[in-house]
């Protein structure tokens, strides 16, 4: 039984094995309706179950879709239905029960603690659907997406991230501590990275790099990522944070400091940090990159399973 719930966790060649099994099923899905089950069928019977405490679309439809195609079932419960809200029992007796029902638990939840306290109590795989201060599968369904598109290893590439230090972010540091990619981020000076996980990725020998000036971060890039700058449930002063970000916004003059062929990411929603001229316009790959989350999520699972081939 293998847990996933933060990329640091997952030795890279487990993390490449993945990648390359969402290609594997991806290339072979050409002709199949959304909901026709891969061949192999390798997940038949197996139920996956979901709680978001946090609102979700792409995360919610692809892990549905994930598991409907590997011919298993999905489950979703709503915190505010369960007892361990309502009723009072203990987050070590829901773990146990979900345990008890389901083959997999998928938790979307803004407390790392309470992640963690369930892994501690459960008997079957959990996945971080998104965390406070990690969101590993959209992250991992981003390096798959640019090495289809780049048709290069995401190692021999240049990385830009504009926008704040949030849980997108820390995955992606993480990401290319595992995969040996150059990472620029560009950003206020008291929104930067926590420092833990800087002194991490300097440990681990990772080429992060960080600008207080947007167009240093994007020069020269391959890659260009923004994320809204105000998050879900984020506790700050709105109109001030807005302000602070507003030298760094994705606008067609940014992109312009990146090569050529560079493209531009974004994980959605977006907001007020990207020009609708970049969002939609050729360098956009975004619809490209939320439609990737399914063959991901798909790999992790079997990850999760034991059966990545």
């Amino acid at each position: 039984m293998k847990h996933f719930i933060n990329i640091r966790d997952i030795s890279i060649n487990n993390l490449k094995k993945i990648i390359l099994e969402a290609k594997k099923r991806k290339s072979k899905r050409k002709n199949f309706n959304t909901l026709d089950a891969d061949k192999d069928s390798p997940l038949k019977g197996k139920l996956l179950i979901q709680m978001f405490e946090k609102p979700s679309l792409r995360t919610r439809l692809s892990f549905y879709i994930a598991i409907k195609q590997l011919n298993g079932g999905a489950l979703t419960l709503r915190p505010d239905e369960l007892h361990l809200n309502k009723g009072g029992e203990s987050l070590s007796d829901t773990a146990k029960i979900i345990s008890t029902f389901g083959n997999a638990f998928m938790l979307r939840t803004d407390n790392d603690k309470k992640l963690e306290e369930f892994k501690k109590h459960m008997t079957i795989p959990i996945i971080n659907g998104l965390s406070f201060s990690s969101h590993p599968s959209q992250v991992l369904s981003d390096v798959f997406t640019i090495e289809e598109i780049k048709k290069k290893s995401i190692s021999k590439l240049q990385i830009c991230w504009i926008g704040d230090s949030n849980n997108v972010l820390n995955s992606l540091i993480e990401a290319s501590v595992k995969f040996s990619f150059k990472l620029n981020i560009g950003c206020p000076k008291k929104y930067e990275p926590i420092k833990s996980l800087l002194r991490w990725a300097k440990k681990n020998k990772g080429k992060v790099n960080i600008f207080n000036d947007i167009k240093k971060a994007a020069m020269g890039s391959d890659v260009l990522f923004t994320d809204k700058v105000i998050s879900m449930n984020d506790k700050v002063n709105k109109s001030k944070k807005l302000k602070d970000f507003k030298n760094f916004k994705v606008t067609s003059k940014i992109m312009s400091c990146a090569k050529k062929d560079a493209i531009f990411l974004h994980c959605l929603p977006r907001g007020s940090e990207v020009s609708n001229e970049v969002f939609l316009g050729k360098q956009s790959k975004v619809w490209q990159q939320a439609l990737n989350r399914i063959y991901v999520q798909k790999s992790i699972l079997l990850y999760c399973f034991g059966k990545l081939r």
